[in-house]
């Protein structure tokens, strides 16, 4: 691998070729490559060696874009670890269950607050959760069945990395009543959540076991990744909030998807206005 050989890698749902040619011209590429599949444009701008005002150029045309190295193949992929709320799925599952007690705007300014890294994530939990207390527990069938949607272009995005046999990861500081049926749904291969005390069929208000909060999260990408990342293998992980920072920190490449803006400034690359399968694109 010539690690001094990039390719910018370019995503929107719609790209101009006056942009297009704009970013060729001011990187210096060498030629301008289609990247089919998928449900936004993209292409790969191979041999881009000037870097300067991309980023500016790119955020007022409302384009993701990525500096991807000539070594960073997707068969190289071993462990994929992904957040739940708001990265694999749309929901914040925390904030849909309040909704149900008319609670939702206080709760999701709490959850917001989380996410930015404003207040510890493990507490603010445990705040939400205790007002739970008394829930039916059928709740939790209505959310996950009326309100739960996959991200746009999820599945596309794991059965990318499925075919080149990488290991899938769920780990959220979410419920283990959502992630669980997530990896049966999506044939994922580890889940890793808090689990919500139920008591003669409701919430108690409490979590049983250890929270799962942001050390918790960067301990299972950090034992999955040692057990399967060999020889030049690679870690990737995805996330959107605050506590998802330690987790991103581990991995070779960290995306920021749809991000809190202390995510996408600790990560490796950013996905602004693309679905979940721009993912793929960054690699070759």
């Amino acid at each position: 691998m010539d690690s001094l050989i990039f390719s910018l890698v370019i995503q929107a749902p719609e790209i101009s070729t006056p942009a297009l040619k704009e970013l060729a011209r001011r990187t210096g590429a060498s030629r301008i490559v289609n990247v089919p599949g998928g449900g936004t444009q993209a292409f790969r701008l191979e041999h881009a060696s000037k870097w300067a005002s991309t980023a500016a150029f790119c955020a007022e045309e409302r384009l993701d874009f990525a500096f991807v190295p000539a070594g960073q193949r997707l068969d190289r992929v071993r462990l994929v670890a992904m957040d739940m709320d708001s990265t694999l799925i749309t929901i914040e599952c925390v904030d849909e269950i309040a909704d149900v007690l008319g609670l939702k705007p206080q709760v999701a300014a709490i959850t917001a607050a989380a996410m930015r890294g404003e207040i510890d994530f493990a507490a603010s939990l445990v705040q939400r959760v205790a007002l739970f207390a008394g829930l039916d527990a059928s709740v939790l069938d209505r959310v996950y069945a009326e309100r739960l949607a996959l991200s746009p272009g999820s599945e596309r995005m794991l059965a990318a990395f499925r075919a080149v046999g990488a290991k899938t990861l769920l780990v959220s500081g979410g419920f283990t009543y959502f992630t669980e049926r997530l990896k049966a749904r999506l044939g994922l291969d580890y889940a890793v959540s808090n689990v919500l005390e139920i008591v003669d069929g409701k919430l108690t208000g409490r979590i049983e076991g250890p929270i799962v909060d942001a050390h918790a999260k960067a301990n299972a990408v950090r034992e999955l990744s040692a057990e399967h990342k060999i020889g030049n293998g690679l870690t990737v992980a995805i996330g959107d909030g605050a506590n998802d920072v330690p987790m991103l920190a581990l991995a070779d490449i960290s995306i920021a998807y749809h991000a809190k803006r202390v995510v996408r400034a600790a990560c490796t690359y950013a996905i602004d206005y693309c679905a979940l399968d721009a993912v793929v694109n960054l690699f070759v």
